[in-house]
C-alpha cells in the first residue's frame, strides 16, 4: 500500500512514524518530492491539497482528510467524485472542542468577564447566577463533536438542546430539527454554541434575523466555522444589547486581519482558532485504521457525505 501525504505546511516527520508503525510495510511517500509517479497511489492523505491535484492520481481508493473538516477540498471543481472520501474524528479533538465549549458556558455562566472588568476597576462584588439547570444552553450541530459538548453540558446539569438536520438521540437533550426547528432552538437558547461544519446551508446562518430570535441577553460562542456568522449582523447584535456577548474562535479570514473590529469590540473574546487542533500521535492512529480497511478492500470510515457538503 502506497501513500501520498499531501500537507504543504505540515511536518511530515511524525505522520510517517505513527503511520509506518501502525501500518507495518507502509509506503509513506511525501508530496511532492517523493511522488514520482502518481499512477503508484492507492491512498492521499490530505489536508488542503491544491485545486486540481488529486484528479492526478488515476489509481486512487480512497482520500483520507488529516482535518476533521473538509468543506475546502470540496470546492475543487476537479476533485474525484468516485473515490470515497474519509475525515477524521479523532477522540482527542472531539474531547478538546468539549472542552473550550464547556470552558466557556462555564466562564458566561459565571460571569467571568464581569468578574476581570471589576478586576480592572478595583471592584469587590458578587454577582449572583442561576442554577446551571435554569441556564438553557443550545448546540447547533450535533455530530461528533456538537454530541460531546452537549453531554457533557448536560452532565454538569445544564439545560441542553441541540439543532441537526437529520435526526439525533442523546440523553437527556432535546433535539430541534432542520429548517422547522432553528426558530423555536433559538428561542430557547440563553448560551448558544455553534459547531457547524460550513455548508451551502449553514453559510450565513448566524445573522440579523436568526440572532433576533434569542433571548435579550444571550451568549454567542462559534468554534465551528467563521463563515456560519455575518459579522456586521453579529456586531449591530452586541452593540445593540440583543447579544450579550461572543466568543470566536474562527473566523472568515484566518489570520485575523488587523483592521477586523472584533480586535477591539469591548464585548468579543477572540480565540486564535486552537478550540481543537490535529495531533498526530493520535489522529495518525484513526487514518492509519482507514488505511488497513481500505487495504483489505473495504471503505473507510465518516465517509463525506458530497451532497451534504461534510
Amino acid at each position: 500500500m502506497i501513500i501520498a501525504f499531501i500537507n504543504e505546511k505540515g511536518d511530515p516527520a511524525p505522520w510517517r512514524e505513527v503511520l509506518t508503525e501502525e501500518v507495518p510495510g507502509l509506503d509513506f511517500r511525501v508530496w511532492p518530492d517523493e511522488v514520482t509517479d502518481p499512477a503508484e497511489i492507492d491512498i492521499a492523505v490530505v489536508a488542503l491539497p491544491p485545486p486540481g491535484l488529486l484528479k492526478t492520481f488515476p489509481n486512487l481508493k480512497a482520500i483520507l482528510s488529516m482535518w476533521a473538516g473538509v468543506e475546502s477540498m470540496l470546492l475543487d471543481p476537479d476533485l474525484p467524485r468516485d473515490v470515497p472520501i474519509g475525515r477524521l474524528v479523532d477522540r482527542a479533538m472531539t474531547r478538546d472542542m468539549m472542552h473550550h465549549a464547556v470552558h466557556w458556558v462555564l466562564h458566561y455562566h459565571r460571569d467571568a468577564h464581569r468578574y476581570a472588568e471589576q478586576q480592572r476597576h478595583g471592584k469587590w462584588k458578587s454577582i449572583p447566577y442561576p442554577e446551571a439547570a435554569e441556564r438553557r444552553v443550545g448546540i447547533m450541530g450535533l455530530g461528533a463533536l456538537g454530541g460531546a459538548a452537549a453531554r457533557a453540558l448536560s452532565d454538569l446539569g445544564f439545560t441542553v438542546a441541540g439543532w441537526a438536520n437529520n435526526p439525533k438521540s442523546i440523553d437527556d437533550v432535546e433535539v430541534f430539527l432542520g429548517t422547522d426547528g432553528l426558530i423555536p432552538f433559538l428561542q430557547r437558547t440563553d448560551i448558544l454554541v455553534s459547531l457547524l461544519p460550513l455548508t451551502p446551508a449553514t453559510e450565513g446562518l448566524i445573522n440579523r434575523t436568526t440572532l433576533a430570535h434569542l433571548p435579550k441577553g444571550a451568549f454567542i460562542i462559534n468554534a465551528g466555522r467563521g463563515a456560519s456568522v455575518i459579522d456586521e449582523d453579529l456586531i449591530e447584535s452586541l452593540d445593540s444589547g440583543h447579544i450579550a456577548r461572543a466568543s470566536l474562535d474562527v473566523f472568515h479570514t484566518e489570520p485575523l486581519p488587523a483592521d477586523n473590529p472584533y480586535w477591539n469590540h469591548s464585548k468579543v473574546d477572540l480565540t486564535p482558532h486552537v478550540a481543537s487542533h490535529t495531533t498526530p500521535r493520535t489522529a495518525g492512529r484513526e487514518v492509519a485504521q482507514d488505511i488497513r480497511l481500505v487495504a483489505a478492500g473495504k471503505k473507510p470510515r465518516n465517509l463525506v457525505k458530497l451532497d451534504r457538503g461534510y
